[in-house]
């Protein structure tokens, strides 16, 4: 149900910018998108004060690639950050950072950073001063820990005195914390809380793609955990109780930047965005944390709010990427958009429901150089084709079948789908010069 219609603004004064980030997030957990297993109160009244997309996909569904498309609404193959490691980041790239400030804008940014370092040591990162937390802990890598840091760092900062208008950068670690899990067995929870059950999409294909088969056979990515091979159903469960929780855990922080905003009287001149860098597998076709193409990994909350401005409602149609947050921050901020960024602004479909949008939204996979995916989500469809082994691509229904149970890549009455889908991920690979290569598509567009 749409809500009122947004106000006329009557100044031309710029909003301050409020990007909010958590890691390893995943679309449905969130209180308000219907999930009952989890209570998060400071993003649902974030999403009572704005627009909640419901079809959001990041970049890639991994950290450091999602997060180089955040800051500069370009591919990862573009930015040079396929993969966590081995990274070149592009930092001539026009970025958010550098846009803004050279809109005169204060930036500052918080927390993970992850290109390359998660949390430089150094006082500034491409186009942000970094802010230091006051008192520094020791492990970087916990977001029970470093979290709490993290948010008093952008408290200090929303309640001091500026000059210019900002944008701040608030990036927390967690859930990923949930990344440590599969290692850690799976007590019986001390909460008091049930475990969930286990998803209906739980079960696993038995012809998927040999590529996906492959990747479940993997011990860890980097440092994380994942291997889940002969996991019972209550440890499924219990891994998605303590994911649930790490997302209510970030949800208190993102409260208290929230009230502080508040507190300093600047929330109704204030665009608020928030997201996540990429999904988690919760369990859905048994696969936990990142590096697939499923839905779950791929699709990310994002919330879009400045009272009075910005109409509240959810939007279930429309379909939004990674890439857009940068030009949909230009256009509010009324900031020149680059021809060169890769992504859309938002505004329109924000301020007007029943425009057409975009067409699709692109994510790549990037394990080693051997062995990649792409997905291209349209508004009816999911498609999916791996660089290697048998089987490699999947076609999904998203009316018909939500869960993506039903893989209808064979099914000769899909094929000139399954063609269309082809042809329009050979194309953006071409106009964004990708070398992805399958058997199935055309020669490398690079």
């Amino acid at each position: 149900m749409l809500g009122a219609a947004p106000k006329e603004r009557t100044n031309s004064a710029r909003p301050n910018v409020l990007f909010i980030m958590t890691d390893q997030q995943t679309a449905s957990a969130m209180s308000v998108a219907g999930n009952e297993y989890l209570h998060t109160p400071n993003l649902d009244s974030l999403a009572a004060r704005g627009i909640l997309f419901r079809q959001s996909y990041c970049t890639a569904p991994v950290c450091s690639p999602s997060r180089s498309s955040l800051v500069t609404s370009r591919m990862p193959h573009e930015t040079g950050v396929p993969h966590n490691e081995h990274q070149q980041f592009d930092t001539g790239l026009p970025s958010m950072g550098s846009l803004f400030r050279h809109a005169g804008y204060e930036t500052a940014w918080t927390g993970k950073w992850h290109l390359p370092t998660s949390y430089p040591k150094e006082s500034a990162i491409p186009g942000f001063d970094y802010l230091q937390p006051s008192t520094r802990p020791e492990r970087d890598f916990s977001g029970t820990i470093v979290d709490a840091y993290v948010a008093d760092s952008a408290i200090e900062f929303l309640t001091s005195a500026h000059a210019t208008p900002f944008l701040l950068g608030v990036s927390f670690h967690n859930p990923h914390d949930i990344c440590g899990l599969p290692s850690e067995g799976y007590p019986e929870p001390d909460d008091g809380k049930p475990l969930p059950p286990l998803p209906p999409n739980f079960a696993v294909d038995p012809g998927e793609p040999e590529f996906i088969s492959r990747q479940r056979k993997r011990e860890q990515y980097g440092p994380e955990n994942t291997r889940t091979v002969g996991w019972s159903d209550d440890q499924w469960r219990y891994y998605l109780h303590r994911y649930y929780r790490f997302v209510e855990a970030v949800d208190v922080h993102i409260g208290r930047v929230l009230d502080a905003l508040r507190q300093a009287h600047i929330e109704e001149n204030t665009l608020v965005i928030f997201t996540s860098d990429h999904g988690e597998g919760v369990a859905a076709h048994q696969w936990v944390v990142k590096l697939m193409l499923y839905d779950e990994p791929t699709r990310v909350p994002l919330i879009v709010s400045w009272p009075g401005v910005i109409p509240h409602r959810v939007e279930k149609r429309h379909l939004a990427s990674g890439l857009d947050i940068v030009p949909t921050m230009c256009d509010y901020a009324d900031i020149p958009i680059p021809s060169s960024l890769r992504g859309k602004s938002l505004r329109k479909s924000i301020e007007s429901p029943h425009s057409e949008g975009r067409p699709f939204v692109v994510t790549e996979l990037h394990i080693t150089p051997e062995e990649e995916g792409r997905m291209i989500r349209t508004a009816l469809y999911t498609y999916v084709v791996f660089s290697t082994g048998a089987s490699p691509e999947m076609l999904f229904d998203r009316i018909a079948d939500p869960g993506e149970m039903n893989n209808l890549a064979q099914d000769p009455a899909r094929r000139g789908v399954l063609e269309w889908h082809r042809r329009t991920l050979e194309e953006w690979m071409a106009t964004t010069g990708d070398g992805f290569q399958a058997e199935c598509l055309g020669s490398a567009a690079g």
